[in-house]
Order: structure tokens, then sequence, then C-alpha cells
């Protein structure tokens, strides 16, 4: 034994080759913490005191290789400044150059994911060989950062500035065959020859079959690239680059100037540049927030896999109500290997459902995501049906009918007399009450609501609702099988709207007010979008239907009549209700607050629509102009309070599942980290001054609570600062 800690162990085996075993104990994968970087300091030092040692394999005891940093000390780290973040990268720099000096031959054997930090072990090392399933990458730039312990230097070097450009400025991850083709592994075996593979690799090197010098010569030097060549790679990227990524995602290009400005560059200034632009983009709000949306997402899926521990699996499922929203549901379904039976009533709505299924499963085939064979496969998973006869055998129901209290009650009785004792019923329901849904029903402890958002095969939360009288094996199956469909499900208790429809009306309510007072819709759009939203407030309430709305609206104003009761103009009507009263119901029936034409490849593609401007200025009491500050303010303090008023009434459980909720549920933009730390980064007593001074003019909709101006009395917030601890 040459070394051994806590996470890492060094032996010496035959013909003198070394191997390093990262192997975190307690742990399900291997992370770098300043702890494990400090121990591979370590390791590293008695390697390079042990005499007579002939090559170095670096592999994992766990069936990951490095998963990468540990991100839950990023915040703690960046609190400390730009000169501190570069002094720790500068430590790391110089521990990677000594693997990557040492005086024998060394191979990395990759046995399943190598990303970020762990995939930037690897590039110090001569050689790479990788198992087949295993996946490599560096996705630092989907937290706002940019690879800062070498990638963005020994990548390009490895496998080409082109190729190096689109791995890190896309941040995916790449399967073993795809590394292979590029060059940044040398070989991919099946996984039980991976040893085997790597040692050979070494005696190859080591009788001079492969130079592994001149390997080092090619990572440590200059880019191979002249000044024409320079410009195709990185100019044209970064046009590219910037078009993809948005004016709020600084990090991809910033990533791209990287490499071009080290590629002429030794390893040692190219490190030096490379550690300067991390430093700047961890200084950010940008980078700040994606690291607490990675924080957030695993404070999701810790709770959910708590739920999942508990629950029987779902092996068989079902639909009530096929047409779209019952297709997409099936096709998830299908798509993620659970079968699932889709009923309805009525022929031609269970072909509409099936067309729909077959049109997504059609879109993998030409995306080569999924060939023809794989795709009619899938598709037996889905049974169409229109009858109960099978039901007895299904372990979990959703019924998708349509959003009306009295027809959900009798089909979900009927339903519940045809299905086992311990089969779950769920409702995809976006606004009725489930502890209302449960009344008829024998069993409401088996009862609870599974809201899907649309497009079900695209928006990935999906909301469970705790009724009343829900048990927690009905709360845990529905989420084992929503997790088994590829969702994030959030567990949230029973109220109208739930927690994400109850948290957007007051958004809706913020635009019909500044709609009353003769804003322009189509430049509170424009704000809303520049802000961050994929789309402003008018376009989303015409792909999200008017009928739709003015229905959720009115479930809104009956729980909540003080605060979303009447938001009308001058005539009583919001902006919303006269374009339901004039069958503008938005893209479903292509007229709204646009007016919708088929683009190129048949989508919905809104243009102005002169009708549309005449029916809001109705309800105006006049014109007004707004500065961009004021529509944001009016559009987005109604929506961050009513997520405080979700926290602070136990609709959600923590801020942290609030956030997610809004970016997954409604694209709150992802990297103002969600509404609650929207608020903390304007500081709650700011937020509060700003919500009284609106709500002086504007009424209910904008009061901050009584606990939030506690909060803000005390300098408290959502988020626990690092320093805080």
């Amino acid at each position: 034994m040459i070394y051994q800690g806590n996470a890492i162990t060094v032996v010496r085996g035959e013909d003198d080759i070394a191997t390093l075993t990262f192997d975190l104990k307690d742990e399900s994968v291997n992370k770098l913490s300043s702890a494990v970087v400090a121990e591979l300091e370590e390791a590293v030092k008695a390697l390079e005191a042990e005499p007579g040692i002939a090559g170095l394999v670096i592999g994992s005891g766990k069936e990951a290789f490095i998963v990468g940093a540990d991100i839950t000390e990023f915040h703690g780290l960046f609190e400390q400044g730009a000169e501190r973040i570069e002094a720790m990268l500068e430590q790391v720099h110089a521990l990677f150059n000594r693997i990557e000096d040492l005086p024998f031959p060394t191979v990395s054997a990759v046995n399943g994911l190598a990303l970020g930090g762990g995939c930037e072990v690897t590039l110090t090392t001569d050689f790479r060989v990788m198992a087949e399933g295993a996946k490599i990458g560096l996705p630092e730039t989907q937290l706002g950062i940019l690879p800062g312990w070498g990638g963005c230097v020994r990548l390009p070097r490895l496998i080409g500035a082109d190729n190096a450009v689109e791995w890190i400025a896309g941040g995916k991850e790449n399967a073993a065959e795809a590394a292979l083709a590029v060059g940044a592994v040398d070989a991919v075996v099946p996984g039980e020859q991976l040893e085997a593979a790597a040692l050979d690799i070494l005696a190859r090197a080591n009788a001079g079959e492969l130079d592994y010098q001149a390997r080092r010569g090619e990572k440590t030097g200059p880019l191979k690239l002249n000044a024409i060549e320079q410009m195709m790679a990185f100019e044209t990227a970064k046009g590219y680059v910037a078009g993809k990524a948005g004016p709020h995602y600084p990090a991809p290009i910033e990533a791209i100037k990287v490499i071009q400005k080290g590629a002429g560059e030794e390893r040692g200034r190219a490190q030096a540049i490379e550690a300067k632009a991390f430093a700047k983009l961890a200084m950010t709000d940008v980078c700040y927030n994606l690291v607490g949306l990675f924080l957030n997402d695993q404070v999701v899926k810790k709770k959910a896999g708590r739920y999942e521990k508990q629950a029987r699996p779902v092996e068989q499922a079902a639909v009530l109500g096929a047409g779209i929203m019952g297709g997409g549901i099936a096709y998830q379904s299908a798509s993620k290997g659970t079968p699932i039976l889709m009923k309805d009533i009525q022929a031609d709505a269970i072909e509409l459902g099936l067309k729909e299924a077959r049109k997504l499963f059609a879109k993998q085939v030409e995306r080569n995501k999924l060939t023809t064979e794989q795709m009619a496969e899938k598709l037996t998973n889905i049974r169409p049906t229109l009858s109960y006869g099978d039901f007895g055998h299904v372990d979990l129901v959703v019924e998708a009918v349509v959003e009306n209290p009295r027809v959900k009650e009798a089909v979900l009785t009927e339903v519940e007399g045809l299905v086992g004792e311990e089969t779950i019923l769920t409702s995809n329901t976006s606004t009725i009450s489930i502890t209302r849904l449960a009344a008829n029903l024998k069993r409401p402890e088996n009862f609870c609501g599974m809201h899907f958002f649309n497009p079900v095969h695209r928006m990935p939360l999906v909301e469970v609702i705790r009724g009343e009288k829900t048990g927690d094996a009905a709360v845990a199956a529905t989420v084992a099988y929503a997790r088994a469909m590829g969702k994030t499900p959030i567990v949230v208790n029973d109220c109208p709207g739930f927690l994400v429809n109850r948290v957007l009306f007051p958004y809706f309510g913020g635009f019909s007010q500044l709609m009353a007072q003769g804003a322009d819709f189509q430049r509170v759009d424009k704000v809303m979008e520049k802000f961050g939203w994929p789309m402003g407030p008018a376009y989303l309430l015409d792909v999200v239907g008017m009928d739709t709305a003015v229905h959720a609206g009115e479930v809104m104003a009956e729980g909540f009549p003080e605060r979303m009761g009447s938001l009308g103009g001058d005539q009583g009507k919001s902006a919303i209700q006269v374009m339901f009263d004039n069958e503008r119901l938005g893209q479903k029936n292509a007229k709204g607050f646009y007016a919708y034409e088929e683009d190129r490849k048949g989508k919905p593609k809104k243009v102005s629509d002169e009708a549309a401007i005449e029916l809001v200025k109705s309800v105006a009491t006049g014109e007004r102009e707004f500065s961009d500050e004021e529509i944001i303010a009016r559009m987005m303090v109604p929506l961050c309070l009513e997520t405080v008023r979700c926290l602070e009434d136990g609709i959600v459980g923590s801020a942290a599942e609030a956030d997610m909720a809004l970016i997954y549920g409604i694209g709150f933009p992802p990297f103002r980290g969600g509404a609650l730390r929207y608020i903390d980064a304007m500081g709650v007593a700011a937020f509060v001054e700003q919500a009284e001074r609106l709500a002086e003019e504007l009424g209910p909709l904008y009061a901050p609570t009584e606990r939030l101006r506690q909060m803000a009395k005390a300098g408290e917030a959502f988020y626990a600062t690092p320093s805080q601890g």
C-alpha cells in the first residue's frame, strides 16, 4: 500500500504498476470535495516518493468514476471573493500538473460517469480507456461557470478547438463511442475488460509502442492553429453559441474566449487565463443562482427518493380520457417502460390519443433517439380500450377527463368500483380541490392529485397534491410513478390552484391591472421576455387558452376573493375576459392577444393583430406609459408574494421546492433562481418596501404578509447564506 485515505487508495501491483482508486467512504458517488482534493495531493506526494513505479492507473471503486466537484461547497467558496477562488484554482492546477508530469506513463480507467472535475482528472493522464456504458463531459457552463481545473486548456489540445468548444459550451454528457470518435479517449471496451485494457496501454507505452511523452508535449504546448483556423474555430462558434445561450447566460461565450486567449500559450499561462475567467464568472448572480438551482434540485430529488423507498412499484398504469393530454401521459409512461391502458368512451378520442403518442415517438425516431423497431416496441406499451375490462390489474389510474368537477367526480366514483382495493387513483386536475373530488370516494386515502403540465413530454414538473384524507401510500406511489416517467414530482397540499397555478394567477392579475391602466400588452411581453421569461404574459395566455385562464381565474377569485376577486378595468372586465367574450381563445383558434399563422414547420407563429389591440384598449381607463422597471415590479411582486404565502400556509414544504416548481412548471427564469431567491437577491426589506408602495395604489394583491414584514425587520432571508451556515 503506497497510500490510504478516506477517499483514495494507492497500491503497487504487478510489473510495478500503481493503481490510484477513488472510493469515497459512506457515499454512493465520488465527488471532489476540498477534503478529497487534499487527499489527492497526499496520494500524489506518496507516488512521487515511491521508487521504481512503471505506470499509474487511475480508477474508481464506485459505479460512477467521479461525478465532479462537490457543488455544496461552491457558495461558501465563492463568498470568499475572486482572489481566494483564483488561489484555490492555482493550487489544483499545480496538483493536476504534477499528475501530468509524473515520470512514468498514466492512464484513466473510466468505468462510469466522469463529469466536470472528474473529466478534468482524466485529462491529466496520458491515456484514457472507457467502459461501453460510461459517459464523460464538462457541464460547468450549466452552472454559470466554466471548467476551471484545466478543462479549457487540455481538452482543445486533445480533441481540437472546434470539438472542445462544442463539448464545453454545450455542457452535455458524451457517450463512450462519441468520445472515442473525437479522440477524447483511446479505447472503449466492455466494463469487465477495463482494467486489462488500461494495463495493456501502459505496457505498450513502456515498450515504446505508444509515445506518452509526445502526448504530453501536445497537451502542454500551444494549440496548433494558424490565424485563419483560429478565426474559423472561435469567431463562428461565438455567434452560434451566443444565439443558443441568450444574453442571460454568459458562461458559454466566456469559455470560448478562454480557449481562444489560451490557444497560443503554453500550459501555465493558459491555466492562469482560465482561472481568472472562472473567478470572474463565479462572482456573478447568474452563477450564484444556477448553483442554488442545482442544490435545490438535489433537495427535491432527495425528498422524492424518500417517498419512492416507501412505495409499491407501479407495474401497470391506466389513463382515463384520451385526446391530447391523455395521449401525452400515455406516451410518457410507455416511453419510460411502464405499460398503460388508455381508456375513453369515444373511439375518435382514443384515435386522437394514439395519434399524439405516435407523433411523439416519430419525433424521437427523426432525432435518432429511437429506431423504428424500438418505437414499435414502445407503442405496444399503450393499450387503447373503450371498456374497464382489464382495470382489475391496474396499480395506478390517472384521471384526465374534462376539467369539470361533476364529470371528474362521476368518473372517479365509477372507476373506484372496478379497480383493486390497493389501486391508487389520481386526478390530473389543474384547479379543482382534491379534497372535494374525494368526497364521494369509498377509499379517499388512496386518492391524490397528479397534475401534469402541457405539453406533458416537455414539461418536467408533476405536482402531487395531498388532499385532507390522502394517505402516505398514495403519495409515495404517485411520486414513484412520476419519477419512473422521468418527471420531477413535488408534493404540495390542497388549495385552489395548488402551488403553480395559485402563484401564476396573481402574475396574470398584475398583467390585467396594467391593461386596465392603459399599458401596451406587446411592450409588456417584450419587457418580461427581456427579463428572462420564455414568453411574455399575453403570449403565455394565448398558449394556455383564454377559456382555461377564465375558468382558473374564477376558481382563484372564489378561493382568494380579497386578492384575486376583481382585477377588471373600468368596465369591470379584465382584458382576459374581453378576449374570451369575443371568442379569441388564443392559439387553439388562432386568435387571442395575437393572431397566429403557421410557420414553415407547421407551428403557430404570432403576429400583431389590430382587433386585439382595440379590444384591450376598451378595458383601459386611458393610456399610460410605464417604465421597464415599473412593468417588472407590477408583474413580479404579486407572483413572488403568492409564493411566500404558499410557503407560509404550508402548501409547499420548503423554499427549494417552491422555487423549483416555478422553474420546472411555468418557466420562471432559471438564472434568477426562483421567486424566493429573487426576493433574497433584492433583499427582503427592499422587496417589502416596493410591495407596500404598490399596495397603496393597487390594493391587496400587492400587500406583503405580516411574516414577510417581520423577516424584513429582522434582516432574514429565505435561504441561509454560507456564512450563516
